[in-house]
């Protein structure tokens, strides 16, 4: 190879021209002239390189050259991961002590407008309370804006069997309820003191949102319950029935009550206050039955009614039926909404905490319920 040719290459096709070159001259017929030129060619090469380095490199110290800057690549997180995060929930915490708003919005990475987002442990302790509460985990639930009409069947006629060639059957004889569904708001306040406040971010939201949602849920699933238990025993275009039938605490009579339930009726529970209960189970008891007064229906608890020992004639102590029957519609989310008031209760270092539910509530389907009543002279 020539010298410009020697000059043209890189560092490792120099050292690979130098293996090559050791090689050849093994060879009898060798040209040790050519090569040692060629080789020499090769070793000054090498060494222009190594000066030329070392003049590049105090070029660099002297302020040569642009440096080179290493961007590390950061993660966009969701909205979803940042309500999840320890820092929006600390800001929330001190958007609800202080209203100031500002803090969330700027971790928040879209849709930043509009009401604050809360955290996704709100959302769980809201889902929470939703599936602790046993009346309200069962019944339909629906997010549809404005007043709801709900249509509902008050009768039909049944189906035919049509024989080929024969008259077609009669047309179907459909009559058609409509409930409607007019929200209100459900509000539960509670107090919170000057030191409370103090308390850090989750330990405070978990605070106030575990007590107004507990409280709130508590409330609406009486308000169902009150709903079945106020239901007539015919039904009308606007409202749903129920059958009732008047009976003390038996072995039998959560029986009688499943027989008057419509077909539809697949998932039946029993619902009664906890005094109830031990009536029914002293029943048992008297009679010496080794049977379940219950039929296997899950047995759920609520106060709204009344103890059957302390009832009045002809109250509704307990109710048979599928709460699938049951609706509760949430115009606005089923999340709790909470307004604070520092100033009304000031002078007693206390804050009030308003929370609020917008929902509406029936029975939207017929003979989904049956409801025993207490006899008279009991």
């Amino acid at each position: 190879m020539t010298k410009d040719q020697i000059f043209a290459l890189t560092d490792e096709e120099l050292e690979t021209r130098a293996d090559e070159i050791v090689e050849a001259a093994k060879a009898e017929d060798a040209d040790l002239d050519a090569l040692e030129a060629e080789m020499s060619f090769i070793e000054e090469r090498k060494a222009a390189i190594i000066e030329q380095r070392k003049t590049d490199a105090a070029a660099v110290v002297a302020g040569a050259g642009t440096p080179v800057v290493h961007v590390e690549e950061k993660k966009t997180m969701t909205n979803q991961e940042v309500r999840a995060s320890a820092e929006y929930i600390e800001a929330f915490a001190k958007y609800l002590k202080t209203n100031d708003d500002r803090e969330c919005r700027a971790l928040l990475t879209t849709d930043a407008s509009g009401v604050v987002p809360v955290p996704v442990i709100v959302d769980e302790i809201i889902r929470t309370a939703w599936d602790n509460e046993e009346i309200l985990s069962r019944v339909r639930r629906t997010n549809i804006r404005g007043n709801l009409k709900v249509a509902f069947e008050r009768s039909a006629s049944g189906a035919y069997v049509h024989d080929e060639g024969t008259t077609a059957p009669t047309e179907e004889s459909l009559t058609i309820g409509i409930v409607t569904m007019i929200p209100k708001n459900i509000k539960k306040w509670i107090t919170i003191s000057d030191e409370a406040l103090t308390m850090g971010g989750e330990a405070f939201v978990r605070y106030v949102y575990e007590e107004l949602a507990y409280q709130i849920t508590k409330k609406l699933a009486a308000l169902v319950v009150t709903d079945i238990a106020g239901l007539s025993g015919s039904d009308s275009s606007s409202a749903c029935k129920a059958a009732k039938i008047t009976a003390a605490p038996s072995v039998t009579v959560v029986g009688q009550a499943f027989a008057n339930l419509s077909d539809e009726a697949r998932n039946p529970v029993v619902i009664m206050n906890k005094l109830t209960y031990a009536s029914f189970l002293a029943a048992q008891a008297a009679g010496y039955f080794n049977i379940d007064p219950f039929m296997g229906f899950t047995v759920l608890f609520n106060n709204t009614l009344p103890a059957y020992s302390s009832a009045s004639a002809n109250a509704v102590y307990a109710i048979v039926g599928d709460l699938q029957g049951a609706q509760v519609n949430f115009p606005e989310g089923d999340g709790v909404v909470t307004k604070w008031d520092d100033l009304s209760l000031a002078e007693k270092d206390m804050v009030k905490v308003v929370g609020r539910l917008y929902c509406a509530h029936a029975v939207t389907a017929n003979s989904r319920f049956t409801l025993i009543a207490k006899p008279s002279g009991t």
